[in-house]
């Protein structure tokens, strides 16, 4: 017997399934965990790759060789047809992406017991902003990506889609939904009818009411808490010494601050211009932070401890960034209240997607029965506050924050692929 599956690749964590037994069942991917990070470990002179928490440990522990994390970043953009260094060659990023996938199909397979042709893979309504080619190329080159490693038939469904399917198991009365997927790299958001007498049903397109995006997402909250509280302490709008009216060019921080741009810092260029922009900065001591960060090939760790910050302050007041492995005396101290001003245009940016997604539904807002969440950045208040404003009457459901998705694409793919 041949199986399909659903996977949720996401840019911070992703989930695969296949159906069992007429119900959904996710892979554990990691020891119990059917949640794996997005992430993918190259050991510096070949070997087996590490993926997901394995990847950051080796990472972390200092291994030689290199992490690649939010590679889902990359689709949709120019980055996707580039190559770089790992594993002690040139490595096509597309390469990067299809291992990652790969170790996805092997794991559902070991689970199954079979093999799986077919799949159906989540997307989120917008790959890319205000730009369909984009957007379009996105989904083409992660279907590409998918069938070079062994799927015979990709399909794609709505990430907020498969959070409604995974949603409407779980009701007893016809509703309209609000789906709210929050993920590491885009938000979206459908108004959904649910029913438990249409779960079985193959085409939902009547159901549903309309579908919004926007390309807000919790890595982009780690890149602003990191603009605003980390990399002015790496020399980020800091003055020349020479020309004090002029800041440091800041091509380079805002390559520390993105997830997926951190790996194109560590090579001998960036740290020789890294040590030429030491040689004009009015405050040099700041730029050697950045240089022994590279040096020690630090610089995910860095994301890593602003993206834990903003995770404790979902639910503190007050976090610490210890970055003493960069330099002995750098902890930061950051608060709630700091970090939801900093975030304030992302927050505005969802509410008016939510906006547009009611008004082309044409539902007002106390025809909504349910907002249902999904995805990490979920939990974060502020971000909770934004997607809540137009629809203060209706009922907050809290789906698996990680697992909702995968779930709503296994049984995606039990419908199309029976």
């Amino acid at each position: 017997m041949r199986l399909a599956c659903g996977i949720d690749f996401g840019t911070s964590n992703s989930s695969v399934g296949y159906m069992a037994g007429g119900e959904p069942r996710l892979v554990p991917l990691e020891g119990d965990s059917v949640s794996l990070p997005s992430a993918i470990f190259y050991p510096a002179y070949g070997g087996k790759l590490g993926f997901g928490r394995a990847a950051i440990s080796l990472y972390i522990d200092r291994e030689n060789g290199r992490l690649f994390r939010a590679i889902k970043s990359i689709l949709g953009g120019s980055l996707i047809h580039e190559t770089t260094a790992a594993g002690g060659r040139r490595v096509a990023f597309t390469a990067i992406l299809g291992s990652f996938l790969r170790h996805l199909k092997e794991k559902t397979e070991l689970s199954a017991g079979t093999a799986i042709d077919n799949a159906v893979l989540g997307r989120p309504v917008f790959f890319v902003d205000d730009d369909e080619a984009a957007d379009r190329m996105a989904q083409e080159q992660l279907a590409a990506a998918a069938r070079a490693q062994g799927f015979a038939e990709v399909l794609f469904q709505y990430e907020p889609i498969a959070a409604a399917l995974d949603y409407e198991r779980r009701i007893e009365r016809e509703e309209i939904a609000l789906i709210a997927d929050i993920g590491g790299g885009t938000s979206d958001f459908s108004i959904v009818k649910v029913s438990p007498k249409n779960r079985r049903k193959i085409d939902r397109k009547d159901d549903i009411l309309a579908n919004a995006g926007v390309h807000v997402g919790g890595t982009d909250l780690d890149y602003r808490l990191s603009l605003k509280q980390v990399m002015p302490l790496f020399g980020y709008q800091t003055r020349q010494k020479k020309r004090p009216e002029l800041d440091l060019p800041n091509g380079y921080f805002h390559d520390l601050a993105q997830w997926h741009r951190i790996a194109f810092l560590y090579n001998n260029k960036s740290l020789e211009e890294l040590k030429q922009l030491r040689a004009i900065a009015g405050e040099p001591e700041k730029v050697e932070r950045f240089i022994k960060a590279i040096d020690d090939r630090a610089g995910h760790r860095v994301a890593g401890d602003v993206e834990g910050a903003k995770i404790i302050l979902s639910e503190s007041a007050t976090a610490m960034i210890d970055l003493a492995y960069v330099d002995e005396a750098l902890m930061i101290e950051t608060s709630r209240a700091l970090f939801e001003e900093t975030i304030a245009n992302e927050c505005r940016k969802l509410s008016d997607c939510v906006a547009r997604c009611l008004k082309t539904a044409g539902v007002k807002a106390e025809e909504v029965d349910t907002v249902f969440f999904t995805g990490g950045s979920t939990f974060i208040p502020a971000i909770e506050r934004a997607c809540l404003v137009h629809t203060p009457q209706a009922k907050i459901v809290r789906g698996d924050k990680f697992a909702s998705v995968g779930v709503g694409l296994t049984i995606d793919s039990g419908l199309k692929f029976g």
